[in-house]
């Protein structure tokens, strides 16, 4: 039986797609996505090439439809340098033998299939790299990509593509974590401000000196808030400009000390400090600087109990160029636990009556000098917050 070419139609090799007629009605002039002819199965998930779980084929192996993405790339390439050979093969015959020519087609074979393993490997990786980067993009950061057994660089692209989202994703539970925090701290000096003006209003309270001056500090706790997170803001940013001058540290923790030692002296605890005579000059913002201190000195003092010391003290490492400041307490000391979030933003005790920031403004002031800071506790000892300053 002749089909209206005249030709006799033949048997489908095994590779045939079952879902097609044999010859198919398009034939092979359909175009991708055409619908018309085998060639109509090409699609962003379709079965030819390197998969997905090993093979040639899709998402299972086997032979199907042409593959997606990259591995439609690599297919292609590889076809061609699969015909380059038999062609270079089929002359050569003539020259060296049919002996020579098979063993070189056995090693060309060899090779190929090493080539082709590389090849899968290489597009199954990029293919995942592609998927995760669009979710990615729809803002899936929780998202990461297996590492793949392809090339070294390929391998490298994945764990930097993994670090990025990690990244990504902790900085999107801190911004919400801040949103939440901010508000959760904004909302207690606000809500007080509010009910103190509502019974002025209402005759509950008299507008005199003394309701007006607790409307006056709670406006106050909101200006210091504001100025904290824009500081914070501003130096984990990279974005805060410091004023750096030649500054005597010795002269600037003994001002610091003078004076909180008012506050120290109704608290009960006294202040010393202790400045080593080699101390240099220090190229830093002094205004900043002191923010640091008075941070630590601030939180210190709200942890140590009547009868307790502070200690402010000063010392030059020529080894490291820099210099080392420590302030260290006698209050109750931090749990091994909490310890490493002592510097986190919004991070307090549940007894604590600040907002939380000193120690994070602290830390982010550091690291603007290029400074480190640290801190080390024994519960019922006491605390030392430790940090430095670039010297030269």
């Amino acid at each position: 039986m002749s089909d209206s070419t005249g030709r006799r139609p033949q048997a489908p090799p095994p590779w045939w797609p079952t879902d097609e007629p044999w010859p198919s009605s398009g034939g092979w002039s359909g175009g991708p996505g055409s619908g018309r002819g085998p060639l109509s199965r090409w699609g962003p998930r379709s079965r030819w090439g390197p998969g997905r779980h090993g093979g040639w084929g899709g998402r299972r192996g086997g032979w199907g439809g042409p593959p997606r993405g990259f591995g439609c790339l690599f297919g292609v390439a590889f076809l061609l340098v699969v015909l380059a050979v038999v062609a270079a093969l089929v002359s050569l015959v003539s020259f060296i033998g049919p002996l020579a020519a098979a063993l070189g087609a056995i090693v060309l074979a060899f090779v190929g299939a090493l080539a082709a393993r590389m090849v899968r490997r290489t597009a199954v990786g990029l293919d995942d790299l592609v998927d995760a980067v669009g979710r990615v993009e729809a803002g899936d950061y929780a998202v990461r990509v297996a590492k793949p057994r392809g090339p070294r660089p390929l391998r490298a692209l994945v764990r930097g593509f993994n670090t990025m989202a990690a990244r990504l994703e902790a900085d999107e539970r801190q911004r919400r974590s801040l949103l939440a925090d901010v508000s959760h701290e904004l909302r207690t000096p606000l809500a007080v401000m509010q009910g103190s003006l509502e019974a002025i209003q209402d005759g509950v309270h008299p507008a005199d000196e003394t309701h007006v001056a607790a409307i006056l500090d709670e406006s106050r706790v909101l200006a210091r808030l504001i100025d904290d997170l824009r500081t914070v803001s501003l130096a984990e940013g990279g974005t805060l400009p410091l004023h750096r001058e030649p500054t005597d540290l010795a002269i600037l923790l003994t001002d610091v000390a003078t004076a909180a030692r008012p506050a120290a002296k109704d608290a009960g605890v006294t202040i010393d400090v202790a400045a080593a005579d080699d101390l240099p000059l220090l190229d830093v913002d002094p205004v900043r600087v002191r923010e640091i201190v008075s941070n630590l000195v601030t939180n210190a003092l709200r942890y140590t109990p009547a009868g307790g010391s502070i200690g402010l003290a000063a010392s030059h490492d020529p080894a490291a160029r820099a210099v080392r400041v420590a302030v260290r307490d006698t209050g109750a000391g931090i749990e091994a636990e909490v310890l490493p979030h002592v510097f986190d933003r919004f991070w307090k005790s549940p007894d604590s009556r600040g907002s939380g920031l000193g120690l994070a403004i602290a830390r982010s002031l550091v690291e603007a000098h290029g400074g480190r800071i640290g801190a080390d506790s024994e519960p019922g000892t006491g605390t030392t917050v430790r940090f430095t300053l670039p010297a030269g």
